[in-house]
C-alpha cells in the first residue's frame, strides 16, 4: 500500500510537469497544442487506475515515457539567440572595457509614445567609470505588491544614467506567463538602456507604479557591479540562456551579481518576492535617509512625478525629487544629476 501510494504521487507529479512541459513547448506546433498534454494526462490517469487495481504495468510504462520526456526536454529544448524577437528586445547589449572606459553597444533609447507606437533607437555609448557617482534600485509594480520588476541604474557625474534590466526576451506574439517562465518559454536578456526609455515606458505608457531607492554600497562595489552586468550581457551573447521565474529572474540575477561584488549577502525570501526588496535592503543598512522602509517607500514613489514629466530630458531629474538619500542640487548646472549625500558603507 505504501509503495502504491508513493508511485501514485510520483505519477501525479510527472503528469502535472509533463502536461505543462508539452503545453509550453508544443512538439506538434501551436495548432495542435492541446493534443500532447491531453494524451499525457490520459496515460497518467490510466496508470493511476491500474495502480488502484494493484497493477504496476501502466505505471512502469508511464515512468519509461517520463524518462524519455526528460531526455527530450534536456536535449531538444535549447535556448537560442536566433528567433523572431519583439522589437524592444531584438538586439542584445554587449560591451568592452578599456581601463576605466566602458563602451556599450545596443543601448536602448526608444522614444515611447504608446505601447505600439515608438521610435526605435539603439545606440553605442561610452561611460567613464571614474565618474560613477550613484547606484539606484528601481522597482516597477503592475498589480500585486509582492511582485515587481527590479532594475539597477548607475549615475555618473556628467549627467548620464545607465539602466540595466534583466528581461525576458519575448518572441513575436508572445504573451507573458509566470508559469511559462518555469518551462523554458523565454530566453534571458540583460538589457542596457536610458532611464527615459526603460523607466518612462513603465510609468508613462504601461501605467505601472514606480519606486526609486538610492543604494549605499562599499567603496568600489558599484564599479564591480556595473562590470558584472557587462560581463553577464557578453556571456548571453555568446551562450544564450533560458529565463526562469524562480532561479533566473530580475531579482535573483541582481542578487547573484551583487554577491560577486560583496560576498556573503544573506539569502532571503524577499529575493524571490521582489516587491519586498526594499525591506531586505533596509535590513542590510543599504537604504538611509528615512526612519523606516514604509517612509522610504512613500518618498521613493515617483509615479506621479514621472507622469507629469512630458520632457524626457527632465525625467531622471524629476523622479529623484524628494527620494531619501538624494538631493536635488545640480552641480555645475548639469541637467538631471542628483548626487548621493550619505557616505558609502565601510
Amino acid at each position: 500500500m505504501i509503495l502504491q501510494a508513493a508511485i501514485g504521487l510520483a505519477v501525479l507529479a510527472g503528469a502535472g510537469w509533463g502536461a505543462l512541459a508539452f503545453w509550453f513547448q508544443p512538439p506538434l506546433g501551436r495548432r495542435a497544442r492541446a493534443v500532447p498534454p491531453a494524451a499525457w494526462l490520459a496515460l497518467a490517469a490510466a496508470a493511476l487506475a491500474g495502480l488502484a487495481r494493484g497493477s504496476f504495468l501502466l505505471a512502469g510504462l508511464f515512468g519509461v515515457l517520463l524518462l524519455a520526456l526528460l531526455a527530450w526536454w534536456r536535449l531538444s529544448v535549447r535556448p537560442s539567440n536566433e528567433r523572431q524577437w519583439m522589437p524592444e528586445v531584438a538586439r542584445q547589449t554587449h560591451g568592452s572595457v578599456d581601463g576605466g572606459i566602458v563602451t556599450l553597444h545596443n543601448v536602448r533609447n526608444f522614444d515611447w509614445r504608446s505601447r505600439t507606437d515608438y521610435g526605435e533607437r539603439w545606440e553605442t555609448r561610452v561611460y567613464d567609470l571614474s565618474r560613477l557617482a550613484s547606484v539606484d534600485l528601481a522597482l516597477s509594480y503592475w498589480g500585486r505588491p509582492a511582485i515587481a520588476h527590479a532594475m539597477v541604474s548607475f549615475g555618473f557625474d556628467d549627467g548620464q544614467y545607465l539602466m540595466f534590466s534583466v528581461e525576458i526576451r519575448r518572441k513575436l506574439n508572445d504573451t507573458f506567463s509566470e508559469i511559462g517562465g518555469f518551462f523554458r518559454q523565454y530566453e534571458l536578456a540583460v538589457l542596457a538602456s536610458t532611464e527615459e526609455d526603460s523607466l518612462r515606458v513603465r510609468t508613462n505608457v504601461r501605467g505601472e507604479d514606480g519606486y526609486l531607492y538610492r543604494v549605499r554600497m562599499p567603496e568600489g562595489a558599484a564599479r564591480e557591479l556595473l562590470l558584472s552586468y557587462v560581463a553577464t550581457a557578453n556571456r548571453l551573447v555568446r551562450k544564450p540562456r533560458f529565463y526562469n521565474s524562480l532561479t533566473a529572474n530580475c531579482a535573483t540575477i541582481v542578487y547573484r551579481l551583487a554577491d560577486q561584488v560583496v560576498p556573503g549577502l544573506p539569502m532571503d525570501y524577499r529575493l524571490l518576492l521582489s516587491g519586498y526588496l526594499p525591506e531586505y535592503l533596509y535590513s542590510l543598512g543599504a537604504l538611509q535617509g528615512a526612519d523606516s522602509p514604509q517612509a522610504y517607500r512613500r518618498a521613493g514613489n515617483y509615479t506621479e512625478r514621472a507622469r507629469a514629466t512630458r520632457d524626457a530630458s527632465q525625467y531622471s531629474r524629476n523622479i529623484r525629487l524628494g527620494v531619501p538619500g538624494v538631493t536635488a542640487r545640480l552641480p555645475n548646472g548639469t541637467a538631471g544629476l542628483l548626487r548621493q549625500v550619505q557616505p558609502p558603507i565601510r
